[in-house]
């Protein structure tokens, strides 16, 4: 078992909450966003994003492999495998006044709920700062181990 596997997994996970954090920071600020992407010549709310995560996993035969190579042979932590689209539809406001109103008056807005982008921002917070303490008691052990060998 390779010392360090503790640092890879936490790196990992704190490299993908700082992510996650960037990209519900980007829902937050673009909620009232009603001129996002151009499609078919109209414009498009901003639409929300999601971060799609899953473990690194990988066989055994891989690692031994990736060992036998002088590899690292990683074989734990998280990746982020992709930052998809939220499919639901734009909430439809009654605003005549709008500028991007529609002939009977109603604005799209996006799919964005400022409440569930706070709670998903405090989860990710929660995220990294396990991590961060994850990482500390692996410094914390290498430490203790230092010390014994003297």
């Amino acid at each position: 078992m390779k010392l360090n596997n503790g640092f890879d997994a936490s790196a990992s996970a704190l490299t993908a909450q700082r992510l996650r954090m960037d990209v519900i920071s980007s829902n937050i600020a673009n909620a009232e966003t009603t001129r996002g992407r151009l499609v078919n010549g109209k414009f498009e709310p901003y639409n929300r994003k999601m971060v799609v995560m899953e473990p690194i996993r990988t066989t055994f035969a891989d690692v031994l492999d990736a060992k036998l190579e002088g590899g690292s042979g990683r074989s734990n932590g998280v990746k982020v495998t992709r930052i998809m689209d939220d499919r639901t539809p734009p909430k439809l406001v009654y605003n005549p006044t709008h500028p991007d109103a529609d002939p009977d008056g109603y604005v799209k807005m996006p799919n964005v709920d400022i409440l569930k982008e706070m709670v998903d921002m405090i989860s990710a917070t929660r995220s990294y700062e396990a991590n961060v303490t994850a990482l500390n008691a692996t410094k914390a052990m290498f430490m203790k181990a230092l010390e014994i060998g003297k």
